[in-house]
């Protein structure tokens, strides 16, 4: 498979050579050796290719692409516990990279392990000196036209991407509001506590949204210069919605948390009576917007939803290459199902353009005939992954 240069300031394209598995959902061992860039898995609904993809998202920081707790992803009838190893070849030399789960030891928690060269380290957050990864899946479908807190879990992926210390401070962040909002319930008496949560509140509220704008600035800009009225795959206007967010995007980080900061103090009673703190960046939201019409992306159809949220994805991913210097492995579950032949073939020609290595999952072998020798296609059963038939 070819790979123009429209990631040029990608200096480098990891490819994912190996995959092993052990005890991860439906495979009790897996050893898969991986050539190409473009990696096709076909089989059956419930054959187990989206936990494939589940697999190698878990090299991302985060829950992966299900957000399932890990320990869901330990393989019924195991020992309660998973393994996953992927060697990356980049620029000439290969890393092994680790993720697992250790049950624990008697009634312990089970211990999450990242290795990279069989070596500990930290968290996940390491890989991102290696890998990065984006990706997209049917739960997105309804993104446009579902909740705030749905898009804004998808924004904070696209910045987790870009800024592996990302989903540290939404967490850190999250658990600043709650310690906040039992402060709030036991009263007035806690006075000194409030200013003191408020103020680590503030700092990271305003890091969280002044990260959410930078990325959605940049993406704004990336798509502006790269517009193409006759794609198949509109062209997405994107706008930040949030007190915060705007704060981070108008002033300069000390101010904005003294505004936020005194946003907080001021609203003490309001936010009792509500029992939640009603401003902040876990209230803002991703408004989106189909391009060419200037309609809002809620309110256009089912297939230009899916059409506009793949050109976003894309784009995305180039963002990731131009920042980072690393082509990112996209991870596409059922990505082409739903599209008529002419997006379908765009789509697979956009795929080809990305430089990076690709990984698709569908059920319909006929949906990927087209591709002819561009791809490297598995077929995938239960519990089992082999070359398709005749190739």
């Amino acid at each position: 498979m070819s790979s123009p240069p429209d990631f040029p300031s990608a200096r480098r394209r990891p490819m994912v050579r190996r995959l092993m598995l052990r005890d991860f959902r439906s495979y009790a061992t897996l050893d898969l050796a991986l050539e190409g860039a473009l990696i096709v898995f076909c089989g059956e609904n419930g054959a187990g290719k989206t936990n494939l993809l589940e697999a190698l998202s878990l090299f991302a920081p985060g829950r992966g692409l299900r957000r399932a707790d890990l320990t869901a992803c330990a393989r019924v009838g195991g020992a309660g516990g998973f393994a996953i190893s992927i060697e990356v070849e980049d620029d000439g030399a290969t890393r092994q990279l680790g993720a697992g789960l250790e049950p624990g030891a008697g009634d312990g928690a089970p211990e999450r392990l990242n290795r990279i060269d069989r070596a500990p380290v930290a968290s996940a957050r390491a890989f991102a000196d290696h890998l990065r990864l984006v990706w997209l899946t049917p739960a997105m479908d309804s993104l446009f036209a579902g909740p705030a807190s749905e898009r804004r879990r998808f924004l904070d992926r696209l910045v987790l991407a870009l800024d592996p210390n990302h989903g540290a401070r939404v967490s850190q962040f999250e658990r600043a509001l709650r310690g906040r909002n039992r402060l709030l319930e036991e009263g007035a008496r806690n006075a000194p506590w409030l200013d003191a949560i408020e103020r680590e509140a503030a700092e990271l509220g305003v890091a969280v949204a002044a990260a959410r704008v930078e990325c959605v600035t940049r993406l704004k800009a990336l798509i502006a210069l790269d517009r193409d009225e006759a794609s198949p795959f509109p062209w997405a206007d994107l706008a930040l919605e949030g007190e915060v967010e705007a704060l981070a995007a108008q002033n300069p980080a000390l101010a904005a948390e003294d505004r936020y900061r005194a946003a907080l103090r001021d609203n003490r009673s309001r936010d009792a009576a509500a029992g939640r703190t009603l401003i902040g960046p876990h209230v803002g939201d991703l408004r989106v917007f189909h391009g060419p019409k200037g309609a809002p992306a809620a309110q256009s159809s089912t297939g230009e939803q899916k059409a506009l949220l793949v050109g976003l994805v894309l784009a995305h991913a180039r963002l990731v290459a131009d920042m980072s210097g690393l082509a990112p492995l996209a991870l596409l579950d059922e990505v082409a199902a739903h599209f008529d032949p002419r997006r379908r073939a765009a789509l697979f020609d956009a795929l080809e353009r990305v430089g990076a290595q690709v990984f698709v999952t569908g059920a319909d072998p006929a949906v990927f005939a087209e591709l002819g020798d561009r791809a490297r296609m598995f077929e995938v059963v239960p519990g089992r992954v082999r070359p398709w038939p005749g190739v």
